[in-house]
């Protein structure tokens, strides 16, 4: 390579973001309450694959969709001519799964899944190409209650994340043969409004009219407020499922409010829809959304199973997070390990894997292009690592067999260095960390 040629420098994926290293301790901290909080209501975790045939969001999305007609990330397998997809939402995927592998042949299930989504829109805060989810499914229950019970696992977990800018909104869009009622009375009244439509809604009248009533468009927003309200046209078999989903939140204190205008995007949805929403994020304001999706596996071949579900955007969460002033513990370790010369170089791997096995998180120091291996500068790395302790073994240290035990984050006054025999490390510091739990939570990973 000519010594002059420059290197052109390779960068991300325009919307496709990197999680740092700094950033990963807020996303832990939200999976692990996650995992925490659906596991209480006894669901269990289905993973995917991120790639699908096209034909699995065609069909179960709606042609007519943006997210088919605009969004989605497909092509052509080279090898076999295979017509794929990255997945845009995880629905689809969950049903699919669900019906190859029969999961539903004895009784009902509660299924969540996690994980990374794709679709080609404009990246801006909170909405990027490739964004993470977190979803859960309920196959096979008939009643209003698994709506509500869906409805109030977000909530807890709202509680348990410390976010409280959330609000619920409510709707029902009934049954086919409802919306199909109220879907010409729409067309009937959007054309006589037809001069007041924008491109967009023009596109959709004659397609999906219903998303019209989702405009953003501040000049249609009063001519859309007069346009006939799906809530009118329901039957008494939608109106009593709407009503028990709103007996059990309402007697279980959760706050909601009825938006005869909310619906969802996809076409598989039927009955309850409802939207968790905050005025924190600007234009990106739904947080999680889902609903009711009877229709849906009898649309990929399925026996007709009733289902509902919701999916959350993880990274709009995260910002909320932020926002609320969310603590979380950004430290590496609660041990680190500092060394003076061969000998104790050697004898602390050996304490390391000691300290490992008691149940602590180690970084033991290792030499970096970037800082030298003098005792200061290690001391330097030990404190910025946000470690609990630093274990120091010199060459003193290697002839007494034992370790100095430094608590880097001692009270100012307070004793705060110790002389410990090398057997006796590893129950010490377990001892001071169990002992500072109850006070401090900030600098422990302890994990016995």
């Amino acid at each position: 390579m000519s010594e002059n040629k420059k290197i052109e420098k390779i960068v991300g994926v325009k919307g496709m973001n990197d999680i740092l290293p700094a950033d990963a301790p807020l996303w832990e901290l939200f999976e692990n309450t996650v995992h925490s909080v659906l596991k209480s209501y006894g669901f269990q975790q289905i993973r995917t694959p991120i790639v699908e045939p096209t034909a699995l969001f065609s069909r179960g999305l709606g042609e007519v969709t943006d997210i088919v007609e605009k969004e989605m990330y497909s092509f052509t397998d080279s090898m076999n001519g295979d017509n794929l997809t990255l997945r845009p939402e995880n629905t689809a995927s969950v049903v699919r799964a669900a019906l190859e592998h029969n999961l539903t042949y004895d009784g009902p299930k509660r299924l969540w899944y996690a994980g990374p989504m794709f679709r080609h829109e404009r990246p801006q805060r909170g909405r990027y190409r490739q964004f993470h989810q977190v979803g859960a499914e309920a196959l096979g229950f008939t009643g209003p209650d698994i709506d509500a019970e869906l409805i109030m696992m977000c909530q807890r977990l709202w509680d348990d994340l410390g976010l409280q800018d959330i609000r619920l909104e409510l709707n029902s869009i009934g049954n086919a043969e409802e919306r199909n009622k109220h879907r010409a009375d729409l067309i009937a009244y959007f054309e006589q409004h037809k001069e007041l439509l924008d491109a967009d809604a023009q596109r959709r009248l004659h397609s999906n009219p219903l998303r019209i009533l989702d405009t953003k468009n501040p000049a249609m927003q009063d001519m859309v407020n007069g346009a006939p309200k799906l809530l009118d046209y329901l039957g008494e078999e939608s109106r009593t499922h709407f009503e028990g989903v709103q007996k059990i939140l309402n007697h279980n204190n959760i706050p909601f409010t009825i938006n005869p205008r909310l619906v969802r995007g996809m076409d598989y949805y039927n009955r309850t829809v409802f939207e968790w929403v905050t005025d924190q994020l600007g234009s990106q304001g739904t947080v999680c959304g889902g609903g009711r999706y009877d229709p849906l596996i009898e649309m990929f071949g399925g026996k007709p199973t009733p289902a509902c579900g919701f999916a959350m955007g993880v990274e709009r969460l995260l910002e909320l997070m932020k926002a609320s002033g969310e603590q979380y513990a950004p430290n590496q370790c609660d041990i680190y390990l500092v060394h003076q010369g061969e000998a104790a170089q050697l004898q602390s791997f050996v304490m390391a894997e000691r300290l490992r096995s008691a149940g602590l998180d180690v970084v033991l120091h290792c030499a970096s292009a970037s800082a030298g291996g003098s005792f200061k500068s290690q001391m330097k790395k030990a404190d910025a690592s946000g470690a609990a302790f630093a274990v120091i073994i010199g060459e003193d240290e290697v002839t007494n067999a034992t370790a100095t035990v430094k608590n880097l984050r001692a009270a100012e006054g307070e004793s705060n260095q110790v002389t410990v025999p090398f057997d006796g490390v590893p129950d010490y510091v377990v001892d001071q960390i169990v002992g500072d739990h109850d006070h401090d939570h900030d600098h422990v990973h302890y994990h016995p």
